[in-house]
């Protein structure tokens, strides 16, 4: 279900110049960076590009929303990471892209993790978003 505009906490400003091949900017300047496209795309790879941005944006809201999944469960998962994996590449309508998530949760029983894992993407504003639309793989 979408917010009402009346709910935004804060919204985000970013502005590119010369698509992915550029620079990409955030009104705040706490975000400056150049954009190229990946050497496996053709591209100069000297910048990032907006599936490394994707990924580095889609992994930190996901660990946000495990956090609070094990929050609400009491299950302890200090020390864990999240690794968001975004491949682009051809599909049927142009180009498309594909996640895999990858949550490291140390000392807990794998089947308790892939449960937390599972709620956290039910929740988390990314992948509510990205629902229906592509393919988001989950590993524990």
């Amino acid at each position: 279900m979408p917010i009402q505009r009346s709910e935004v906490l804060y919204t985000a400003v970013a502005t590119a110049e010369n698509g992915r091949d550029g620079r990409v900017s955030t009104d705040d300047g706490k975000i400056d960076v150049i954009v190229n496209p990946p050497k496996a795309m053709g591209g100069s790879g000297t910048g990032t590009n907006p599936e490394q941005l994707f990924a580095a944006g889609y992994s930190a809201c996901f660990q946000g929303a495990l956090g609070v999944v094990a929050r609400n469960e009491k299950a302890d998962i200090t020390g864990s990471t999240v690794t968001a994996e975004v491949g682009i590449g051809k599909n049927d309508e142009g180009f498309g892209i594909i996640v895999r998530i990858t949550a490291r949760i140390p000392g807990m029983d794998p089947e308790r993790a892939r449960n937390l894992v599972e709620k956290a993407h039910l929740v988390c504003p990314y992948s509510k978003a990205t629902r229906g639309n592509i393919t988001v793989d989950l590993a524990v």
